[in-house]
């Protein structure tokens, strides 16, 4: 085999870019080594993987086939380079988590999981579902934890519980058992789009519902558990995140009829992740702590 893992990184750098210019500058790199790079590994495939236009690279018919099967090629190897410089009980570990499951899942997992293995690392990504998928695709993290339906090639996921949504509101007076088009009018306070909380709870209500009167949108569920306690709206919203303020009385589950929203659990990993002994190890780890968390609550 000709071919490098330099060339490759080079190539597929080139192509994020499109100037030699800035690859030179970020691998710190001439930019006459960059352009013999590119220059051998054509000369490799036996012709151009680029057309020259407007001072930029871009790739060409050939170009774009060579960089769909050089991608997972070089990210499989790279992740295969980075996991074999971790032993299974040293090393670090990226993991992305939506805010649900950060906020009121993970902290006791990851901390359990560090105090026992000291030389293991804990990285903690938090954003919605949309965008710890977005970074499982990227390469940015190894795992994570979302809730929802994952509908992507790249993605594995495996399904670790379930977890029942609830409508919640502060308002005393909402205090009967409704329909939940009876409900339509009322002020509802949502997560952003992207999340998974929102985005079920509106698929599950969509053939009963439309338009839903959202009032606000927020990104945090903790900002939403303040704006209900103070203001006449409702929101729906994991039961796992209000069980302080059910217990309390600061909010109170909304009665309705025939209301039985609930999604799932997910770990999900890129398909082309390299499944090291930490990997393993932590997945495993995390997976069970979970599911027996959920069970007991």
């Amino acid at each position: 085999m000709k071919l490098t893992l330099r060339q490759m990184e080079i190539f597929l750098n080139v192509v994020k870019s499109g100037h030699l210019t800035n690859v030179a500058k970020e691998m710190k790199l001439s930019q006459s080594a960059v352009s013999m790079s590119i220059k051998e590994l054509e000369n490799i495939l036996g012709r151009p993987v680029f057309d020259r236009i407007n001072k930029r690279l871009i790739l060409n018919e050939v170009g774009r086939a060579f960089h769909k099967e050089i991608t997972p090629l070089f990210k499989k190897l790279s992740d295969i380079e980075y996991e074999f410089k971790n032993s299974l009980n040293k090393g670090t570990i990226r993991v992305g988590a939506s805010t649900t499951i950060v906020d009121y899942l993970m902290p006791p997992i990851i901390c359990k999981y560090m105090n026992s293995y000291t030389d293991v690392k804990i990285s903690l990504k938090e954003g919605n579902s949309a965008e710890i998928c977005e970074l499982i695709k990227e390469g940015s993290i190894d795992i994570g934890f979302i809730e929802g339906v994952i509908s992507d090639h790249e993605i594995i996921s495996e399904r670790i519980g379930v977890d029942e949504l609830i409508v919640v509101t502060a308002d005393k007076s909402i205090n009967d058992t409704y329909y939940i088009d009876s409900l339509a009018n009322k002020k509802w306070v949502l997560r952003e789009e992207g999340s998974g909380t929102r985005e079920v709870f509106l698929d599950y209500i969509k053939k009963s519902i439309d338009p839903l009167n959202i009032f606000l949108e927020l990104g945090h569920t903790e900002s939403i558990k303040s704006i209900l306690v103070n203001h006449s709206c409702l929101t729906c919203i994991s039961k796992i995140a209000v069980q302080d303020e059910l217990r309390d009385g600061r909010l109170h589950k909304v009665n309705i009829h025939n209301f039985e929203c609930n999604r799932d659990f997910l770990m999900i990993y890129h398909k082309d992740k390299y499944h090291s002994g930490l990997f393993e190890k932590f997945s495993y780890f995390s997976k069970t702590m979970m599911m027996q968390m959920l069970n007991a609550r």
